[in-house]
């Protein structure tokens, strides 16, 4: 009995309901929390609540093979939702 007192109880939850999306297909949902996780994190940095709340989201409702595609669109400054025109020094973009 002292064996099973030791074996930490792991506890699954999953996504709450968002009334921004109240079909079953949530491919929106995962995107707009995707793009909210990144956006907030620019904001008010990884640590900050809200922010964790996106990516516990995001990850659980998004196929990894979809994210890892948009982290690489990230990183080559190409992902459309968070493209930032780089000003060219002249003022244009």
């Amino acid at each position: 009995m002292a064996e099973e007192a030791d074996t930490p109880q792991i506890q699954l939850k999953t996504v709450g309901f968002d009334a921004r999306f109240p079909n079953t297909n949530q491919a929106k949902n995962c995107w707009q929390n995707y793009v909210d996780y990144f956006k907030c994190v620019k904001a008010k940095g990884e640590d900050f609540p809200p922010c964790l709340q996106f990516k516990r989201t995001y990850r659980t409702l998004c196929p990894a093979p979809w994210t890892d595609k948009w982290d690489e669109q990230r990183e080559e400054g190409v992902f459309p939702a968070l493209y930032e025109k780089k000003d060219d020094g002249n003022g244009h973009h």
